[in-house]
């Protein structure tokens, strides 16, 4: 005699292999404030990605926040700081400003630290993770990525770069303290500083006074535009801890 199985026992079998696919397959990004003052971090997703934190969200110090991504995100993470918002999400920040709201809806604002990401699988039909920390767009806090499931390598920018950076690249709050530093691009807006024009190519566009001082202080981070042999880096089935104010 046959036994009549619900279907709804068929819906929850269903279920529970999704899910259950979807925590061995999931990357886990773990944001960690390391810095001594509140930070606001940034989320940014391409190509139409889960949208990770709502945008943006408040981190107090020594404050930890968690994000799952599925095979094939990318996007990237950032930091604002100096905000101040209402309760209604609404204000502004001395560094890394998304549209004077709290949940960004797009990138920081130049100059910023960016930690960026492509993860295995979806269009890229990859492998393997990629990730960096980019100081193209400038820098404004330190920023470090370290792989926690697997060893792989650190990359980051623990150096505090506002401490000696040049004067003409500086960003300064009202009481005169370098807040963040420019990038030699957003300052001059020049070809050989953007690598456009007749500089848009690698064999054209060389690292320059301003991007070797970014280099020498942060090796393993992204100084320009072509900088990618020593700054792009890949690791397959880790979960990622980003740090704000990296000590090591």
């Amino acid at each position: 005699m046959a036994i009549a199985i619900p279907a709804t026992f068929f819906l929850l079998l269903l279920l529970a292999i999704f899910f259950s696919e979807y925590e061995v397959s999931a990357t886990v990004f773990t944001l960690q404030n390391s810095c001594t003052y509140t930070i606001w971090p940034g989320t940014l997703s391409g190509n139409n990605g889960t949208v990770l934190g709502d945008g943006g969200f408040s981190l107090p110090p020594s404050g930890t926040v968690q994000f799952s991504a599925l095979p094939g995100w990318s996007g990237r993470f950032w930091t604002r700081t100096g905000c101040t918002f209402d309760e209604s999400g609404t204000g502004n920040c001395l560094t890394g400003d998304c549209g004077n709201a709290l949940k960004c809806a797009g990138g920081g604002t130049p100059p910023v630290s960016l930690a960026e990401f492509t993860l295995a699988g979806g269009v890229t039909n990859s492998d393997n993770d990629f990730y960096d920390v980019s100081l193209v767009d400038g820098y404004n806090v330190g920023i470090g990525i370290k792989p926690t499931r697997v060893e792989c390598q650190y990359a980051g920018c623990v150096a505090d770069l506002n401490v000696n950076c040049p004067e003409e690249l500086r960003v300064v709050d009202g009481g005169g303290t370098v807040v963040a530093c420019k990038s030699a691009c957003e300052r001059f807006n020049s070809p050989e500083f953007c690598c456009t024009g007749e500089h848009a190519t690698p064999s054209t566009c060389a690292p320059t006074e301003y991007s070797a001082r970014f280099k020498a202080a942060c090796p393993s981070a992204y100084s320009y535009a072509y900088d990618d042999a020593s700054s792009t880096f890949t690791c397959s089935g880790s979960d990622y801890l980003i740090t704000f104010c990296p000590t090591v």
